[in-house]
């Protein structure tokens, strides 16, 4: 039976598109991969959830920023309309990456700004009109709908991040400081993931970037929280490949669906249980 919960995973697709031809290796391009993500949640659609993937890469453009956070720098000439160029930007990571690692530049050359929009056109709007279009359409049916924007992390912050050098817990779940999600529900995410003894902690050090910005408003029954999962409980980070937990980590990602699923009918029914 279907319920109003989606799942979607912005950053796991590596379908590079022809026009994409970045200057950094390959090896550091796929640092930016939530590699394998779209898989741990593989089972939401059996247990009446949504799961909207994206196919083309993030370091493509990444749906998770803003259309307006982009760096000049990055551009032959001025956007035609005023930015509003974010910290992510600035550290080298909006709509258009700057750079694949610390030090590590995405491109050789300037973009145009046909370019762009055409990365606009093609991936980006698509895929948030389809993410939106369908919180609606179970918002509409339901009254309620709850969001899951599913990522990797890498297990240790990097230059480009605000926790350099520190290690990271096994799940981060972030909801813009109680602002996309009841605090009530983001404490039961992050409680379900730490009785089943992995380390948790809540918007810290990611709050949730602008998917949960857009679509999170607890007030009107719209519950949206980002769900970071530590890359090394489930691959080897060095070589781009599963690990040994790999199966294990999607099972509990397959409980975690159904147990949403099963949260959504009883908050339906006018209760709360864990």
């Amino acid at each position: 039976m279907a319920v109003p919960v989606v799942f979607d995973s912005p950053h796991s697709g590596m379908d590079w598109p022809a026009d994409f031809m970045p200057a950094a290796p390959r090896e550091a391009i796929l640092t930016t991969w939530d590699a394998f993500v779209d898989e741990l949640w593989a089972a939401a659609p059996a247990a009446g959830a949504t799961l909207l993937l994206a196919c083309f890469p993030r370091s493509y453009i990444d749906v998770n920023r803003a259309e307006d956070d982009i760096d000049p720098t990055l551009l032959e000439s001025p956007w035609p309309v005023p930015l509003a160029t974010t910290d992510y930007s600035r550290r080298g990571m909006g709509l258009i990456r700057r750079l694949a690692l610390p030090g590590v530049p995405m491109y050789d050359r300037r973009l145009t700004i046909a370019a762009v929009m055409h990365r606009l056109r093609e991936c980006y709007h698509p895929y948030r009109t389809a993410l939106r279009n369908r919180l609606d359409e179970l918002h509409r049916a339901y009254g309620k709908v709850w969001h899951f924007n599913c990522h990797s992390m890498k297990s240790r912050g990097n230059g480009m991040n605000l926790d350099e050098g520190a290690l990271r817990p096994d799940i981060v779940v972030s909801d813009r400081l109680g602002r996309t999600a009841d605090p009530e529900f983001t404490r039961w995410v992050a409680e379900w993931f730490t009785h089943r003894g992995l380390t948790v902690k809540i918007n810290d050090p990611y709050r949730g970037g602008d998917l949960v910005a857009t679509h999170g408003n607890p007030a009107q029954g719209r519950q949206s929280v980002q769900i970071e999962i530590n890359r090394a409980l489930y691959m080897d980070e060095a070589a781009f490949v599963r690990g040994a937990r790999f199966a294990e980590i999607g099972r509990l990602m397959g409980e975690f669906t159904r147990a949403a699923c099963d949260l959504s009918r009883t908050k339906m029914a006018g209760s709360l249980t864990r």
